[in-house]
Parts: structure tokens; C-alpha cells; sequence
């Protein structure tokens, strides 16, 4: 979850004069990072080996 302390410090992290667009997209960047977080965490991971199993698989 996002707090107003992660928040805040994005906010610090742009320049001083940037657009909506710019902001939302740092924070949904945000969300998914800290969502990725959390899975892993969990133990929600996939390895390398089985990704490159399914890539192998899209590409034939």
C-alpha cells in the first residue's frame, strides 16, 4: 500500500514543474513496484527457468 511518506517523496523526486500525466505515471510505476514487493515477500514468484520455458513456448 502506499503511504503519504512514498508518496511525499516521489513528489520531491520530480522536477519542479511537471504534468498529471507525469505524476500518475510515477505513481502507478509506484503501485506496481510495491505490489511486486509484496508477492515476493509472499513467495509469489516465478523463476527465470520457468519464464524462459513460457517464452520458448510464444515463440515457436
Amino acid at each position: 500500500m502506499l503511504t503519504k511518506e512514498k508518496l511525499n517523496k516521489t513528489i520531491n523526486n520530480l522536477p519542479d514543474s511537471f504534468t498529471i500525466d507525469e505524476l500518475i505515471e510515477q505513481l502507478i510505476f509506484m503501485e506496481k513496484v510495491e505490489e511486486g514487493y509484496l508477492q515476493s515477500e509472499k513467495g509469489k514468484v516465478i523463476s527465470n527457468e520457468d519464464v524462459r520455458k513460457v517464452i520458448d513456448k510464444w515463440s515457436k
